[in-house]
C-alpha cells in the first residue's frame, strides 16, 4: 500500500471485512496514476476512525460488516462533517439497503464485480462531487421510492419554497440522472451557469451532494417514478 504523500492524487480508504476484497481493490486503484489508497478498514467502526485520522477523499464502503455496518458508518462519517465522499460497494444490484445508504449520505453505488476501469472511474466521479448510481441500482432506487414515498415528506416540501423556479427545474433534472453538461444542453445555457445553480441548490437545501439532491427531489415528489 502506498504511504500518504503530498501529491494531488485522489486519496482512497477501502472498507471491507474481506481481506481479499481489500487487497484486490488496493492493487487495482494503486495502479492508477491519479489514485492512491491510503488506508484500509475491516469494519464500520474502524472506518469512522480512519476517516478522521487519514482524511481520505473517497471511501469505498462495503455494506454488510461486523460491529458497525456500512450504512451506519456512512451516517457517522457524514454527521462528522467529513469532506470524504462515500462510494458504497454492493454484491447485488437489487440490494435492499440502497435507499438507506443514500439517505445516510452515500454519494453513489458500484457493484463489486465492476471492472478496474469502472472502479477507478467511479472513484473519480464521486471525488469530483458527482453522483454515481449503476443503472440497475437506479431502477431499484426508483422502485423503492415508489413503494415507500406515497406522500411527500413534509420537511422536504417546506424547503422547496427556498428555491427559484429555475433552481427547481435544475433539481428535477438532477434527479432524472442528467449531468451538468446534459442539463445545460437541455436548458440551452452555459454549463458554468448550471454549476452555479447546483451549488446554490445544495446550499439552500443543506444537502451534501447531487445524490442527496436526487433523494430530496423524490421525497418532495418533484419527481415521480415511471
Amino acid at each position: 500500500m502506498n504511504s500518504t504523500t503530498a501529491g494531488t492524487g485522489i486519496r482512497v480508504l477501502i472498507v471491507d471485512d474481506q481481506a481479499m476484497v481489500r487487497e484486490g481493490f488496493s492493487v487495482l486503484l494503486n495502479a492508477m496514476p491519479d489514485i492512491e489508497v491510503i488506508g484500509e478498514a475491516v469494519n464500520g467502526r474502524e472506518a469512522v476512525a480512519q476517516v478522521a485520522a487519514l482524511r481520505p477523499d473517497v471511501v469505498l464502503m462495503d455494506i454488510r460488516m461486523p460491529e458497525l455496518n456500512g450504512i451506519e458508518a456512512t451516517r457517522e462519517i457524514v454527521a462528522a462533517d467529513s469532506d470524504a465522499k462515500v462510494l458504497v460497494l454492493t454484491t447485488f444490484d437489487l440490494d435492499e439497503y440502497v435507499y438507506q445508504a443514500l439517505r445516510a449520505g452515500a454519494s453513489g453505488f458500484l457493484l463489486k464485480d465492476a471492472s478496474a476501469r469502472q472502479l477507478a472511474d467511479g472513484v473519480r466521479v464521486v471525488a469530483a462531487g458527482e453522483a454515481l448510481l449503476a443503472p440497475t441500482v437506479t431502477r431499484r432506487l426508483i422502485t423503492e421510492f415508489s413503494r415507500i414515498s406515497t406522500s411527500p415528506r413534509l420537511p422536504a416540501m417546506a424547503r422547496i419554497g427556498d428555491l427559484t423556479e429555475r433552481e427547481t427545474e435544475v433539481l428535477v433534472l438532477i434527479a432524472q440522472g442528467l449531468s451538468n453538461a446534459e442539463i445545460a444542453s437541455h436548458l440551452v445555457v452555459a454549463e458554468s451557469t448550471i454549476k452555479t445553480h447546483v451549488s446554490r441548490i445544495l446550499v439552500k437545501l443543506g444537502l451534501r451532494d447531487r445524490t442527496q439532491a436526487a433523494v430530496f427531489a423524490y421525497e418532495a415528489r418533484l419527481v415521480t417514478p415511471g
